[in-house]
């Protein structure tokens, strides 16, 4: 946990809500908030992820897909936690290998190598020179061996050829020029491998050809697994042999070569981006010290045969090193090493589609790489999808996940509260904004707090409720003050419902609905008035019509997963048909609500055939006027919400308003929920109707 969680978990903990039995006013210290159950306000909940899905779920219907894109984009928890998606993690990761690019240079990769070399020479020379003061045959074998140090070529590769042949006068100079050799050989080969070959090929000739012989034994191995050929020797039996060649954490043969493939990749990519002058004084090099044991010639082998399985890592990849420092061989082999396994996690990243698979990525290698709380965001992620499953808001049905009963009716909820909170906040025109009252008359009577009720807590009764479940526990020595409130104490006061109404939903699901960005709204409001019916308004029916080319009953388990269609065509008038069938043998009043941004294009024939022109034809104005007559004499009231209304969608719909004397709302995709969720509610308590041109 971060420190920003600690503390945010720790202001939540302070939000507690409580209450004091004695005095008769609110202490001045407490706190209120939105209060949904738990009591760890800081901690992601099937709920946060579900709020965090609503708006690409309803817009799109496809809960694998709406997890996916979260996956990458994050989210924010009800407490205010910000967790980090896979796409912030990618920019940092992004931002931390820019960092390393710029943090060297590489124009001094041999600089250290050649001023031990010099410091070599000088010391052997120092000795040459004092031994070319000594008589007879040592001073002139000295004075022979300074010349010869005066003629070195200065390349550094050639003047380790030249001095591997020097019969050395300094003792000290020998051992320098010995140890130099064994480092350049670590290096070399470290930067391939691992510290473990590194200091075998840093070791004695029997090493060297020990380490050689292991680099043989597996690139036989791939070579044969490539062949489809039996493998000989065994995974079990080459790691018992060569072990120390190979050591690490693979277990078996695939993660081996995974394992040296990426270390090879990324010095490969370092080589790639030196000057071609350093590649050909490396290639030198490197047969200088190791031709003799046949290391270079299985080095090569085994780059070659993890290239062709393997050729996606990034082999000759450059990196544009930018710094002021110049790195050595050892350093730039690190910096490379961590350029590539950034660029790897990054890919990996990128490539995820699923909360799950976050599993097959290792935490502690994310903390290495960009720090304790990017792994704590990856263990956050990899609980999306079981924390929706864990609260019972989706499930799986053949293979996909998909929303419960329970998701459904939270989806819903959530669209409620939201247009209301907005109702609440921007009182719109002549609307009132007294949520807490709606469709509901108050009786004398309380009841203890269910789901769906509404919260007009009874204070006295509630403090009761606390005291004697308190004092039931535990006795009056449990009494303590400030008292605990539940979610059981809480004892509501009784409402009595008004009759029973229907209505119907009508959605335009054509294709202008998207295009212009109207269906996620049309879609929250259908949702969002299913939720206020089933919970304030049990008693009334609700249908749901889709409409486009032709028109259809949608089942209220569809609505979260129901998308526009790919079709042309606004068959108002089948939507009214349906409807009306609908309504038919329903009783109390009869309202259907219809919302559409286009005038109608289409309509049924008599022989049952679909009609549609554009430009709407006469015949298909007259057609859907013929249906609201219809739905006239049948005693149903239509109220129409039109987005982007042009000239003549407005003349249509005030034709529509005449014959039927329902209302026209000209609104927006921005005010559509305020305006039909506080009409449908104004008129379910019984204020009285108008015909009202908005």
């Amino acid at each position: 946990m971060t420190e920003g969680d600690r503390e945010e978990r720790a202001r939540a903990g302070r939000s507690e809500p409580t209450a004091h039995a004695t005095g008769a006013s609110l202490s001045r210290g407490w706190r209120y908030g939105r209060w949904e159950g738990g009591d760890e306000l800081g901690r992601l909940d099937g709920r946060d992820v579900l709020t965090a899905v609503a708006d690409d779920l309803l817009y799109h219907g496809d809960v694998d897909a709406a997890l996916r894109r979260l996956l990458h984009q994050g989210l924010v928890t009800s407490s205010g936690r910000r967790v980090a998606g896979l796409r912030s993690l990618v920019e940092r990761i992004d931002a931390r290998r820019a960092r390393l690019a710029s943090s060297g240079n590489l124009s001094g990769l041999y600089d250290e190598a050649r001023r031990r070399l010099d410091d070599v020479v000088d010391t052997e020379r120092a000795e040459l020179e004092r031994m070319a003061h000594e008589p007879g045959a040592t001073a002139r074998r000295a004075g022979e061996q300074l010349a010869e140090l005066g003629l070195l070529p200065e390349g550094l590769v050639e003047r380790v050829a030249t001095l591997t042949g020097h019969d050395f006068a300094s003792g000290r100079a020998r051992e320098a020029f010995d140890e130099l050799l064994d480092d350049l050989r670590r290096d070399l080969v470290q930067v391939q491998l691992d510290r473990a070959a590194g200091a075998l090929a840093s070791s004695s000739a029997q090493d060297r050809a020990h380490l050689r012989d292991g680099m043989a034994a597996l690139s036989a191995m791939l070579e044969q697994r490539e062949a489809g050929e039996p493998i000989d020797p065994s995974f079990g039996e080459l790691m018992e042999r060569f072990g120390d060649v190979f050591p690490g954490a693979a277990g078996n043969l695939d993660e081996l070569l995974g394992q040296i493939a990426r270390q090879m990749a990324s010095a490969s990519s370092l080589v790639a981006s030196m000057s071609a002058e350093q590649r050909a004084e490396l290639a030198a090099l490197s047969e200088a010290l190791m031709a003799d044991d046949g290391l270079v010639r299985e080095l090569e082998r085994l780059g070659r045969g993890l290239r062709a399985v393997l050729p996606s890592l990034g082999w000759d990849r450059a990196v544009a090193m930018s710094g002021e420092v110049q790195l050595d061989f050892p350093g730039a082999g690190e910096v490379f090493t961590e350029i590539a396994e950034l660029d790897r996690l990054a890919a990996t990243l990128k490539t995820l589609t699923q909360p799950a698979e976050l599993a097959e990525l290792d935490p502690a290698e994310l903390a290495r790489l960009l720090g304790p709380d990017a792994a704590e965001v990856l263990e956050t992620l990899a609980t999306l999808t079981r924390r929706l499953e864990e609260d019972g808001l989706v499930g799986r049905k053949e293979g996909r996940l998909a929303m419960t009963p329970r998701g459904l009716r939270r989806l819903g909820e959530r669209a409620l509260d939201e247009l209301f909170a907005r109702v609440r906040r921007d009182r719109v025109g002549e609307h009132r904004a007294e949520v807490s009252g709606i469709g509901h008359d108050r009786s004398d009577e309380t009841k203890l707090y269910e789901h769906g009720d509404l919260l007009r807590l009874d204070v006295e009764r509630t403090l009761r409720n606390a005291l004697l479940r308190v004092s039931t526990a535990g006795g009056p020595a449990a009494l303590q003050l400030p008292i605990r409130l539940k979610e059981e104490d809480f004892e509501v006061e009784r409402s009595e419902h008004l009759s029973a109404a229907s209505t119907v939903l009508a959605l335009d699901l054509s294709l202008s609905m998207p295009i212009r960005e109207n269906f996620l709204a049309a879609k929250k409001v259908a949702l969002a008035l299913q939720s206020l019916i089933a919970s304030r308004y049990p008693r009334d029916f609700l249908g749901l019509v889709g409409f486009s080319a032709t028109a259809r009953v949608i089942a209220a388990e569809e609505l979260p997963a129901l998308s526009w269609d790919f079709a042309y065509g606004t068959n108002l008038q089948h939507a009214l048909a349906l409807a009306r069938s609908l309504l038919r043998h329903k009783s109390g009043a009869k309202q259907l609500v219809v919302v559409t941004d286009g005038e109608p294009t289409a309509h049924v024939l008599e022989g049952g055939d679909v009609f549609f022109d554009y430009p709407p034809t006469p015949e298909t104005i007259a057609a859907t006027l013929a249906e609201v007559a219809r739905c006239t004499r049948a005693g149903i009231t239509i109220d129409i919400f039109v987005l982007d209304a042009t000239g003549d969608l407005r003349a249509f719909v005030e034709q529509m308003t005449r014959v039927n004397r329902g209302r026209a709302f000209f609104t927006t995709p921005e005010e559509l929920g305020r305006y039909l969720l506080v009409d449908f509610v104004e008129l379910r308590s019984g204020r009285s109707r108008r015909v009202a041109h908005r």
